[in-house]
């Protein structure tokens, strides 16, 4: 079974090929010099809000040719994916709901968002 590291690896290098781009979105919390928790990653803005929604495992950008039946309409170039191992498949876990919850909402902004097993 490949490891999530190796296929996000895989889709970047992918991706990359195409001419589009991927970035690893880290996400948590760390102290400070001072000891305050310092957040990071996309849709972190605090513990609460993590819990709800948990955003991709890459975070990107797609090249989109507009074409002229296309004016006027909404495009949505920003990628997200969340990785999941070889064999993996959805089974509605706390975590696995708020990462859905990511995928709906880039989706309803006209993004492009999905977890894979490095098929996409």
């Amino acid at each position: 079974m490949t490891n999530e590291a190796t296929i996000q690896a895989r889709l970047r290098l992918e991706w990359a090929r195409r001419g589009d781009i991927l970035w690893r979105n880290n996400v948590g919390a760390l102290p400070d010099p001072r000891g305050v928790p310092v957040r990071f990653g996309l849709a972190n803005d605090s513990a609460a809000v993590n819990a709800h929604v948990k955003s991709g495992d890459l975070i990107g950008i797609k090249r989109v040719l507009i074409t002229p039946d296309m004016v006027g309409t909404v495009v949505g170039v920003f990628v997200s994916r969340e990785v999941k191992v070889g064999g993996w498949r959805y089974a509605g876990t706390p975590r696995e709901v708020a990462q859905q919850r990511w995928v709906d909402l880039v989706r309803s902004f006209g993004g492009d968002a999905a977890f894979t097993t490095g098929d996409s």
